[in-house]
């Protein structure tokens, strides 16, 4: 009896320690999370301003735009997955205190964001020859030639400052990253306003005008960045600029290594979206806007948990630098339950209030839209679902990254996009006959089969040697 007294407090304070630790995790995540999350949400803003100025113009100018933005966007993204790698090795070399290979893997990173525009932008310039092999129109082509001439040099600043993004993520400098996105879509609305309509006196540009402000906003945000971790008291010791023409092979290629998977399954689920909006395409243009409102409504949701992913790669990163099993346990599953918590609440404010959301996207007034609104708010009960495995498999693979674990993780992503989610998709929608509601449920498949897969790898990150020393 004594010794079951005398042991109960000391069993107490261990499952207080315990819950303590949980909970200082918990405020760790969502204070290193919520302005990533909020800066998602702005950058998500940059393009959209850009759609509705154009929109403003004309149908024409605002297809134009979009083929545009289209077309160089694979390319953006998996540039911008490559450099990406910069956040988990830098969170490693925090926590394993090598403040030297900070500096390096930054300055690399800046090298990898040079390779890869030195390679991209001449491709991306070629749109006029390549949109004639793929048979677009060439009026069409023609106008978003006109934007690509100048928004493909927006490339460089744009991978380039991730690597940048990357310390100050690392660092847990998120609100500088927060203040420099919000301060690029409120620089990009005035500039791409003044230009594309020629207000106070600028001439009037339109599609080209949209171009420069793309270029100079991205420049100037790359600049903010570079500028505030040279200044920062925290960050200019690293003197990441120092020496910037010695190269680093390993780290170079290291970056290569683990962000090029990166890059790839990024581009994979952006290739699985498009599909998806083509297949819509043969349904008719009901099901394009209905899908379009759809898929806004969770594009936006997604960017929180996308936003505590970034935390989780970082949080996960300096917990194996320091070679910290329980801290990278803790990190993971604290992210991976605040971005699929957060989804859980999108996933029931679409299934009760699919209707009322629609009709912020189109007017219910007019009789034209009648279908096309009922099939969004049909499409919304299916992506309500979709959000929680959304949310899970998206925090998941942060949390690998935050290991160096991206090639498998990749395989896994095409597999349950291509292999899973497509063939889904066609089936349901075409052949069961079940139209757009059928590719929905495929996308929603695809993404849990990912999800299961890549939650159930960092639950068997030991077993699968995951853990194995640096």
């Amino acid at each position: 009896m004594t010794d079951q007294i005398t042991a109960a407090p000391g069993a107490a304070a261990e499952n207080l320690s315990s819950r303590d630790s949980w909970i200082a995790e918990l405020r760790a995540t969502f204070a290193l999370a919520w302005p990533l999350v909020i800066a998602q949400l702005a950058q998500n803003a940059l393009h959209t301003t850009d759609v509705i100025l154009l929109g403003w113009l004309g149908s024409n100018y605002l297809a134009a735009g979009t083929l545009a933005t289209t077309f160089m966007m694979p390319f953006l993204v998996g540039g911008v997955g490559v450099v990406g790698a910069v956040a988990p090795l830098v969170a490693q070399a925090r926590g394993s205190r090598d403040i030297k290979a900070v500096r390096r893997i930054v300055r690399q990173g800046c090298w990898a964001a040079i390779a890869l525009a030195i390679v991209l932008v001449p491709i991306v310039l070629q749109i006029r020859p390549i949109f004639g092999l793929l048979g677009q129109d060439p009026v069409a082509t023609g106008m978003a030639e006109q934007f690509i001439q100048i928004a493909a040099w927006s490339l460089f600043p744009a991978i380039g400052l991730i690597a940048f993004r990357s310390l100050l993520s690392a660092f847990d400098a998120t609100r500088a990253i927060l203040l420099i996105t919000v301060f690029g879509v409120l620089l990009n609305a005035a500039i791409a306003y003044v230009l594309i309509f020629g207000h106070f006196g600028f001439p009037r540009l339109e599609l080209r005008g949209a171009a420069i402000a793309t270029l100079v906003t991205n420049i100037a945000m790359f600049l903010l960045m570079v500028g505030y971790v040279l200044r920062h008291r925290r960050l200019k010791r690293f003197h990441v600029l120092a020496r910037f023409w010695k190269p680093d092979w390993f780290r170079f290629r290291e970056i290569f290594r683990i962000g090029t998977p990166i890059g790839l399954t990024v581009l994979a689920e952006v290739g699985l979206f498009t599909a998806a909006a083509l297949l819509m395409g043969r349904l008719g243009t009901d099901e394009v806007a209905a899908h379009a409102i759809a898929l806004q409504c969770a594009s936006m949701a997604f960017m929180v948990p996308l936003g505590v992913g970034v935390a989780a790669t970082v949080r996960v990163g300096m917990a194996y630098g320091r070679s910290d099993p329980e801290g990278i346990r803790k990190a993971g599953w604290t992210a991976f339950v605040l971005g699929t918590g957060f989804m859980a609440l999108t996933c029931t404010l679409f299934l009760t209030m699919g209707p009322t959301i629609v009709t912020w996207f189109l007017d219910p007034r007019v009789p034209g839209n009648a279908n096309a609104l009922a099939l969004a708010a049909t499409f919304l009960v299916v992506a309500g679902v979709f959000q929680l495995v959304d949310g899970a498999q998206v925090t998941a693979a942060h949390a690998l990254r935050g290991l160096s674990d991206t090639k498998t993780p990749m395989l896994l992503a095409i597999l349950g996009y291509w292999a899973v989610g497509l063939p889904i998709a066609y089936v349901l929608g075409f052949v069961v006959g079940w139209r757009g509601v059928g590719i929905w449920i495929g996308l929603a498949a695809g993404l849990a089969f990912v999800a299961v897969l890549l939650v159930t790898r960092f639950a068997l990150r030991e077993r699968l040697g995951l853990l194995r020393p640096r």
